[in-house]
């Protein structure tokens, strides 16, 4: 799952970053919110979280331009502003949840999941393709009729080329899904991944077309 953090106070932006990353989502931070817009337009993110109290361009007008815009993505608003007022505005203006500081870090995390949970039963149910079964809601995963455990990056590979079944997904787009800005990201990453899959799913599970990408048949 890739999120994008707006948080302008250094301090706390590098611990949340943090905690995100230990908690395996790919995060990217912004501190301002001039470039939330465009960032959106070129990335594919599964969650915002946008403080109010940004520098130039307020995290309220952010927010409102994203729902005008037609955004759909999931926006849980940070803020030292914490009056009822506060609250009906956020929540009024198209944010999905809304957190007073200070927090504690487990209950953001508590309810980055209930959105994520929320926008998983919005997109799609359980999807099937090559006899592996896939709940983004519940993070499930069945092949044959049994449970398989997978790590999270290997859930988030195989629940993007699940959705796209029958379509070759490029390793540029599987990297999106799981990594941040700035992280390093090894030559070979995506097949070390792909290949742990296959292990798990059969060698004939996941197609790769060298210079195009990776593809699980319908």
């Amino acid at each position: 799952m890739r999120v994008l953090l707006v948080e302008d106070d250094p301090q706390l932006g590098e611990s949340l970053e943090a905690a995100l990353r230990l908690e395996q989502y790919a995060v990217d931070w912004l501190r301002s919110g001039e470039p939330v817009r465009a960032t959106l337009g070129a990335t594919p993110y599964d969650l915002l979280i946008l403080d109010l109290g940004l520098p130039g361009v307020p995290g309220m007008q952010v927010l409102r331009q994203l729902r005008a815009d037609k955004h759909t993505l999931p926006v849980l608003l940070l803020t030292a502003r914490n009056t009822l007022a506060d609250k009906v505005d956020g929540l009024d203006s198209g944010a999905d949840d809304y957190l007073a500081k200070p927090f504690e870090v487990d209950e953001l995390f508590a309810r980055i999941r209930s959105l994520l949970r929320r926008r998983s039963n919005q997109r799609s149910t359980r999807m099937e393709a090559a006899g592996i079964a896939v709940d983004p809601a519940e993070r499930l995963v069945e092949f044959d009729g049994e449970t398989v455990a997978l790590t999270a990056r290997e859930f988030a590979i195989l629940e993007i080329l699940v959705r796209n079944a029958g379509r070759f997904v490029s390793r540029a787009r599987l990297e999106e899904g799981i990594y941040s800005w700035g992280e390093e990201v090894g030559s070979n990453t995506v097949e070390v991944y792909v290949s742990r899959l296959r292990k798990r799913f059969g060698s004939d599970a996941i197609e790769t077309m060298r210079g195009v990408g990776y593809r699980i048949p319908v």
